[in-house]
């Protein structure tokens, strides 16, 4: 399918490796002008030169740190530099630290908002003039744990919630010239899901590779870990015009692992 999105202007948060590389993978692959951006100028680097190989459209690498306001606004800035404006905006950032409620301190509370609520907000807001202008849409990356909370992650299950709210609500405020959805991935196969499988083999709780994916998939219906790939065509649909009437949504991408009715 040729999801009409040609020529359009795209910033991808987070996007110099797993979930968020395929984001703009997918959308350049489809002919999009995309940014990608990282804090680690030399995997930036790489992952520009990745996407450049299957892209259709021009692929530029900004470095910054989202939790910083002026880094945050200077992504967007970019982007309208290099493509002359701004047609969508796919938020996203790595997950915070692994621990129980009783383990984590204030300052990982506020640190986890800044990085998951407050990065959203800042590009949202640099970004919505843009965006309004020609129609545009906005896509939040979070996590299955905002459907189903996970054992030890209590920052991703509470502070995670906020960014679906927020994305609900800018749905409604940002209509009709603005749709505005949420995605929520479940286990794919990204560079550190690999790492944590390798290291599973290394401490002897898998016999191989493929043992170590079957046991992470275990409770996923479809019985594979996610295709990154698939998961940034997810992003790209929702991009672009063919998802006219979606908006307001937050669409699990799990294989059907989560047990949740709504």
């Amino acid at each position: 399918m040729n999801l009409g999105l040609s020529g359009d202007a795209a910033v991808v948060a987070a996007s110099s490796s797993g979930l968020g590389k395929a984001a703009a993978t997918a959308l350049a692959r489809e002919g999009a002008d995309v940014v990608v951006n990282g804090r680690d100028e030399d995997r930036l680097d790489a992952a520009v030169a990745d996407i450049r190989e299957v892209a259709d459209g021009e692929v530029v690498g900004h470095a910054a740190d989202l939790t910083e306001k002026a880094e945050a606004e200077g992504l967007v800035q970019r982007a309208v530099e290099e493509f002359g404006d701004l047609d969508h905006l796919v938020t996203n950032a790595g997950g915070p630290p692994s621990k129980s409620f009783e383990e984590t301190t204030d300052e990982e509370w506020y640190e986890a908002y800044d990085l998951l609520v407050m990065s959203t907000v800042r590009l949202v807001r640099e970004a919505i003039p843009h965006l309004r202008d020609g129609g545009g849409s906005i896509v939040t990356s979070t996590s299955k744990s905002v459907k189903e909370a996970i054992d030890g992650l209590v920052l991703s299950n509470s502070v995670r919630m906020s960014v679906v709210g927020l994305e609900k609500t800018l749905s409604r405020e940002l209509a009709p010239d603005v749709r505005v959805n949420a995605v929520m991935p479940g286990s794919h196969e990204t560079d550190r899901m690999v790492d944590l499988v390798e290291q599973g083999v290394e401490r002897g709780e898998y016999d191989s590779y493929e043992a170590g994916k079957a046991a992470w998939a275990d409770d996923i219906p479809t019985g594979e870990l996610g295709d990154p790939g698939e998961f940034g065509n997810v992003v790209a649909f929702l991009c672009s015009d063919r998802a006219s009437f979606i908006t307001g949504e937050a669409v699990m991408v799990d294989g059907g692992a989560s047990r949740s009715n709504l």
